[in-house]
């Protein structure tokens, strides 16, 4: 359980260096490119992947490009979501991500739906419209009009990594090889992307950003190390891993955005935080 522990401490902690970053000075868009550079050399050390199934015929690289693209996109979505919106709301919309997932499931993958599974879902989506709703003042101030639409792209963006993620592993390519090759695609289209701006005067390279980047992708690696470790310590209960996982990060998140933070929440936040709980807690129940 030590593991499943660490992997939720990681988790919050990516979120609490995105809420730390903009009054570090921090170009998020640099830290996020060298936080791929991190997580595709401690994949490879670490993991050990074999990359022989990356070189057949059956490799979905529309589906690892896809995330590629998909990966960094969210980590910018989320780090708005958490300046904007705060640390509890926004690891709530992450983690109900799940639902949208849940539905493609359903609709594209053939996974048979149940009660727990359906009640889990209607009661994720009132959390989502309960999470959503503009509430009081954050730490950083008053949470701006447009919060929630970042809290729905964090929504939705995770899903779509999900779904990504499904694909890969209906082609058979092993997940520590999907995920090296993801994360070294993200890493250079970031690359490119920062070296276009570096050139063009906009946002010059600074080491600063490097270190915080690389610390990032350490914390982030961290997050889905030790979770693939709960999964091997515990190989008979992953619903149990699942369900933790998901509940352990809303409620720490919650903890530290409003005791560390200073985060305020309306009663809507707070019952949308509840009924998140208990819709993970379902759909884990139904596994």
């Amino acid at each position: 359980m030590h593991f499943l522990i660490l992997s939720v401490a990681c988790s919050v902690l990516v979120s609490v260096l995105l809420k730390l970053a903009p009054r570090r000075g921090i170009d998020l868009a640099q830290a996020v490119t060298w936080n791929y550079l991190a997580a595709s050399v401690l994949s490879l050390l670490l993991l050990k992947p074999s990359l022989q199934s990356l070189q057949d015929g059956n490799a979905p690289w529309p589906a690892l490009l896809g995330l590629g693209v998909a990966l960094p996109g969210i980590f910018l979505v989320l780090a708005r979501a958490v300046r904007e919106a705060g640390i509890v709301r926004s690891d709530v919309a992450q983690r109900l991500s799940l639902l949208l997932s849940l539905g493609t499931a359903f609709a594209w993958f053939g996974e048979q739906a149940n009660a727990w599974k359906l009640a889990g879902l209607a009661l994720g989506l009132l959390a989502i419209a309960g999470v959503s709703a503009r509430g009081g003042a954050t730490a950083a101030g008053t949470a701006t009009s447009s919060s929630w639409r970042w809290l729905l792209a964090t929504w939705g963006g995770f899903a779509l990594i999900d779904i990504l993620l499904k694909q890969v592993a209906l082609s058979g390519t092993p997940s520590t090889a999907a995920l090296l090759a993801s994360f070294a695609l993200a890493f250079v289209l970031m690359l490119g992307w920062q070296l276009q701006r570096h050139l063009g005067g906009r946002s010059r390279l600074q080491a600063r950003n490097l270190g915080f980047g690389l610390l990032l992708g350490t914390i982030n690696f961290g997050n889905i190390l030790f979770y693939v470790r709960a999964h091997q310590a515990l190989p008979h209960s992953p619903a149990t891993i699942f369900a933790g996982m998901n509940i352990g990060v809303v409620c720490l998140g919650a903890l530290v955005g409003m005791f560390a933070f200073g985060e305020k929440t309306s009663c809507w936040n707070r019952a949308g935080l509840g009924l998140a709980v208990l819709a993970i807690a379902l759909i884990a129940r139904g596994a």
